[in-house]
Order: C-alpha cells, then structure tokens, then sequence
C-alpha cells in the first residue's frame, strides 16, 4: 500500500465516530488521532533512510510487528472500558485501530512478518512482480493499486458528505456513518 493508508485512517475514523461522539469525544482530536495511527507504522521510514541506509526491508523494524499494534490495541481498549471519562482512551484506541490496520492493508503486496520477533517468515497475501523501474511503478501497475484507489474514492465521498451536511446538521452521527443523506434525510 503506497497512498491508501491515510484515506483508510480517515475511513474508519468517520465509521467508528458515532460511537465515541455520545461519550463526549471531539471529532478534530479524534481524526488526528486516527490519521496519525494509519500513519504511524511508517514512521520507521525516517531511520530506514537516515540511519539504516535502506540495508533492511522497513517492515523489519518494530514500527511492523503486528504483536506491538495487537498489545496497543488491547491496552488502549483495557483502558477505553476502564476509564469513566472516554477522550483520551478512544483517541488511543482509534490511534492502535488504524496503526493494526495498516499492517493488514501492507499485507495485501507487501511482506510482514506476523510473528515477529519469534518467526522470521514474512506474509503477503499476493506477490508484486518486479518488471518496471523505479519500483513503484510495479505497484501503480499491479491490480491491487485499484483497491487503494477505491478506499481513496470511499474517504472522499464521506468527506463530501460531511461537508454537504454540516450547515445542516452538525452531529456526524445524525447520518448513515457509511452512507451520505441529502437535505430531505433522503439516502443519496
């Protein structure tokens, strides 16, 4: 996945909303924090190429073990039911949601290595050839670039749909979380 993990971040930022915004939970908070997780797991990238020097596949790193995104997301939800006030634990959640997310999105072309640090196998559950330079082009010409089109296009659809309705209503929850109404309450 080269461009789909932000869009992602923002999907499932807006579905899982409604849920937080009864508790109290704002939207801007909540969204950087969603952002922010779909993000994280690349952040490894700065020592791949400052430190590292690109001698080590970057899903090699930490930043990619499932086990440490599957512990944030079972901390972060321990404390999400714990906690008598919610902002902070569903900004947490939301944050180790989308950072598991995205090793399940890198796992469509792209290898991780599920069982690190005990396994050093690493999974994909489709491989990318290596036909064109520069490599990224390989992936831009391979089907599963149209998966990362289709969740760009679902982002940019609820973003409109947010846009087209917050002079109406300003709740994001007073709509379908994944669907868009118009003026009337109607399904658009």
């Amino acid at each position: 996945m080269i461009i789909g993990h932000l869009p992602a971040g923002y999907v499932v930022s807006r579905i899982v909303f409604p849920r937080y915004e009864a508790r109290g939970v704002a939207w801007k908070p909540f969204l950087w924090a969603g952002l922010l997780g779909s993000l994280a797991p690349d952040f490894d990238m700065l020592y791949f190429h400052l430190v590292d020097h690109r001698r080590h596949h970057h899903h090699t790193y930490w930043s990619h073990f499932p086990i440490v995104w599957a512990c944030l997301l079972a901390l972060s939800t321990v404390w999400l039911y714990a906690a008598r006030v919610k902002n902070r634990a569903a900004l947490a959640f939301l944050f180790s949601l989308n950072g598991f997310i995205h090793l399940i999105l890198d796992s469509i072309v792209g290898d991780i290595w599920w069982f690190a640090p005990f396994g050093s196998r690493p999974f994909a559950f489709f491989t990318v050839a290596a036909r064109y330079k520069p490599w990224w082009l390989n992936f831009i010409f391979h089907w599963s670039f149209a998966l990362e089109i289709a969740i760009i296009l679902w982002a940019a659809w609820l973003w409109r749909c947010n846009r087209n309705l917050t002079h109406l209503k300003p709740s994001l929850s007073s709509y379908p979380q994944a669907g868009c109404v118009d003026a009337n309450g109607e399904m658009d």
